[in-house]
């Protein structure tokens, strides 16, 4: 059986981890309320209702693909590209390529960000590898204009960021549905993790701080994964509703 990502490849490590994938889950929740073609995901109602189903349903995508065979991973991309379809049938109008790619630039960078956070440096070939497991889903999707190689897409990812952010209204909004459904204390545990994880464009116009309390947790935290109290940490952290959801992140 051939899968879509080697078994031993650096790309199941990130996202066989809640840690991870839930830090990715923080970088992402940031950036989607920032981008310019959010109004897309606010036509269906779906993410303003419910801004964590919603993001948790991109990362059960993502893993869907990661941890399958080429035919399964396939079968999920082609899912994905169909559901785009009707959003756009429903409002008569085409998503940008641009704005696919931004989703796709943002699943690459918060992978390796949120490993580098919690675990170690990636090395150049690690880089490479987790740039290209989300390049075949691209090509797979028949995304136009994509990078070539991890350093095209660095180039490209920094030119997103200067031209496809803006702090809107929908960013206002998508902001107090985060409140409104992580509670104060989560909330603001989120938006620690983003002021760590998140590139400099997306803080400036955020408007964070320089200030953040998250470093002395982050060591707590590893020091709790050592001792097995990293599951009792995070199920106290985490809504409820998402606690089922969060136990299978670690599942592989």
């Amino acid at each position: 059986m051939q899968h879509f990502v080697n078994k031993h490849s650096i790309v199941r490590q990130i996202w066989g981890k809640a840690d991870t994938v839930l830090f990715i889950f923080a970088g992402s929740a940031a950036e989607f309320a920032l981008n310019k073609a959010v109004d897309w995901l606010y036509f269906t109602g779906k993410l303003p209702s419910d801004p964590l189903g919603r993001l948790f349903s991109t990362v059960e995508y993502a893993r869907k693909i990661i941890f399958a065979d080429v035919d399964g991973a396939n079968r999920a991309i082609d899912q994905i590209t169909a559901i785009h379809k009707n959003v756009e049938a429903g409002r008569g109008a085409q998503i940008p390529d641009w704005a696919y790619r931004d989703v796709l630039f943002m699943l690459i960078d918060y992978s390796i960000r949120s490993f580098e956070v919690l675990e170690r440096e990636l090395t150049n070939k690690e880089q490479n590898e987790v740039f290209d497991v989300f390049y075949r889903v691209g090509l797979r999707m028949g995304l136009t204009g994509l990078p070539e190689n991890y350093a095209q897409w660095q180039n490209m990812r920094y030119r997103h960021l200067q031209n496809n952010l803006i702090n809107s209204h929908f960013t206002k909004d998508l902001y107090i549905q985060y409140r409104k459904h992580l509670g104060g204390i989560r909330y603001h545990l989120l938006k620690q993790v983003q002021k760590h994880i998140v590139p400099k464009r997306v803080k400036e116009l955020l408007g964070f701080g320089s200030f953040a309390y998250l470093p002395p947790i982050l060591w707590l935290y590893k020091l709790s994964r050592n001792i097995k109290l990293d599951r009792i940490l995070k199920e106290t952290l985490l809504p409820t509703k998402y606690k089922a959801q969060i136990k299978q992140l670690d599942a592989v």
